[in-house]
């Protein structure tokens, strides 16, 4: 598969997409590298550590690993730490490589230490999770989440190249693959809706991987990333329609304590959420609301967001890097395929909040 190129000011690269790109890390390690540090968990370690080490010991380089613990509860500064102190122990210098092994996390936080660690070096990403290889390895957003607010302290930074393995998918857990589909189909809804349509036809080969249409929705998934960030890499505007559901989202996720639900069932939801509260104020259709609600559905993320009381989820939302002077913007579809930001009057939110959301017990 011909590689989707990344143009930005921080850095243009390739991102590599197809079945044994794990066994060919080799080709994005430039040249005069002098150490690299494969980053992962025990998880993904226990499946593809070796596979990575392998094929990145073809370049003759000093290779080290860091273990980090699995999870977005550990997406902090502790963790980050780690990460340093191995590093410095190492005396890894200025023009060493930083290797991105796991999921969103792993991805963000190592792409953090590399903007951070001597001012900046460069890392690889090797995202194994669907939802990390369409959305969080491409891109540069890095950073971790405080306790008042997901992924706030951060940096943009470009990776030297993303390599996307479709053959890890299979090892995947059925929420998981969910999880990545949701985000695959947010590309549809803010920019193509004839790839949204294609989404719906084939959503019963994406949950299997057929191998043909996964490959197809991961590429499509990036093209449109690569088109976003390529013209707002800093997200200065443009780039902000790529948080489509993520608002309701995130406030999902810090009200129920991060890990309870994946990242991407989150933003599956709140895409949803978002579809009503787009009908209520720049007038998408009610036969598009219904589509998206049927297509969450359909890929396996829950529909119905949890009760956490109305002004709790306002507090939330709040804390959004999107809010501007106190209003809470959100990203709304006029119609399928097509995106606005623009704040929503806060009766209208609750109402939206007290439809959608589970009654109190």
């Amino acid at each position: 598969m011909t590689p989707v190129q990344v143009n930005t000011p921080g850095g243009r690269y390739p991102i590599h997409i197809g079945a044994g790109r794990l066994q060919k890390l080799q080709e994005s390690v430039p040249d005069n590298v002098t150490a690299i540090a494969i980053i992962t968990n025990p998880t993904v370690g226990s499946l593809y550590l070796r596979d990575a080490r392998e094929s990145l010991e073809r370049t003759g380089k000093h290779i080290i690993e860091i273990t980090l613990p699995d999870g977005e509860a550990h997406k902090n500064w502790e963790t980050l730490q780690h990460i340093f102190d191995a590093l410095l122990e190492n005396r890894f210098d200025r023009k060493c490589l930083l290797v991105a092994l796991g999921g969103g996390v792993i991805g963000d936080m190592v792409g953090f230490a590399a903007a951070c660690y001597m001012r900046g070096v460069r890392f690889l990403q090797v995202p194994t999770t669907l939802l990390a290889q369409v959305d969080s390895s491409v891109g540069g957003k890095t950073g971790i989440t405080h306790p008042l607010g997901k992924n706030m302290i951060g940096a943009f930074y470009q990776p030297v190249a993303v390599e996307i393995d479709t053959n890890v998918l299979h090892t995947l857990p059925e929420r998981e693959i969910a999880a990545g589909l949701a985000e695959v189909i947010k590309y549809g809804l803010i920019a193509d809706a004839a790839f949204f349509c294609w989404c719906e036809n084939q959503v019963n080969a994406l949950k299997a991987l057929d191998e043909e249409k996964i490959s197809y929705a991961i590429q499509r998934s990036c093209e449109c990333k690569a088109h976003v960030v390529g013209e707002d890499e800093r997200e200065s505007g443009l780039r902000a329609i790529l948080n489509f559901g993520h608002t309701f989202g995130h406030a999902i996720e810090a009200g129920l304590g991060y890990g309870d639900w994946l990242h991407g069932e989150a933003v599956g939801c709140g895409m949803t959420q978002a579809a009503e509260l787009s009908a209520h104020t720049v007038g998408l259709d009610t036969a598009s609301v219904k589509r998206i609600r049927n297509l969450v559905h359909a890929i396996g993320c829950p529909i119905t967001p949890p009760n956490l009381g109305t002004e709790r989820w306002i507090e939330l939302m709040q804390v959004d890097k999107k809010t501007e002077g106190g209003q809470i913007r959100f990203v709304l579809l006029p119609e399928i395929g097509k995106a606005v930001v623009q704040a929503a009057p806060l009766n209208v939110v609750r109402d939206v909040l007290h439809k959608t959301a589970v009654p109190a017990l």
